[in-house]
């Protein structure tokens, strides 16, 4: 029986570029993702994405999009990851490196999906246009996607 825990992640975006983290530690290590983790005892979704964020970049927001949800199941775990996207147009404070993350500004034609999850080539353009979306992938490993689908949507 599989069980699922909740995650957030969210995605800092200026015209023409986005903020990305070098995950230094734990899961994903190696690799560039936005800021976010687990949903603690408590918080809601949104109150978790804004404390992840400061965390791990430092920065602060007014206003949160939610703008996806994405299920992961990775074989031979029994628990799924039911991860929530949000994006920040606007932000307060300057980026700083924390124990966990790196952070860096990329270009939008510049993201390093080479470096990244490999599921993120497959919504990220959703994301940045604004368009809401659900999906589902399934890995073997951190490296193989399985099967997946995705999906745009109305709402999150």
């Amino acid at each position: 029986m599989l069980t699922s825990k909740l995650f957030t992640l969210v995605l800092v975006v200026q015209p023409q570029r986005v903020l990305l983290g070098m995950k230094k530690r734990g899961f994903g290590a190696g690799r560039w993702n936005g800021f976010g983790g687990k949903v603690e005892p408590g918080e809601t979704i949104e109150q978790a994405a804004r404390r992840e964020l400061q965390e791990e970049s430092g920065l602060t927001v007014d206003v949160l999009q939610k703008v996806g949800r994405i299920t992961f199941e990775f074989v031979g775990d029994t628990e799924l990851m039911e991860v929530h996207i949000f994006r920040a147009d606007s932000f307060r404070g300057e980026p700083m490196e924390s124990e966990e993350m790196h952070p860096q500004w990329f270009e939008l034609d510049h993201v390093p999906f080479k470096d990244m999850w490999p599921d993120d080539s497959y919504w990220f353009p959703l994301f940045l246009q604004k368009k809401a979306f659900v999906g589902y992938f399934k890995f073997r490993g951190q490296d193989t996607i399985l099967e997946y689908t995705l999906k745009e949507v109305e709402e999150v």
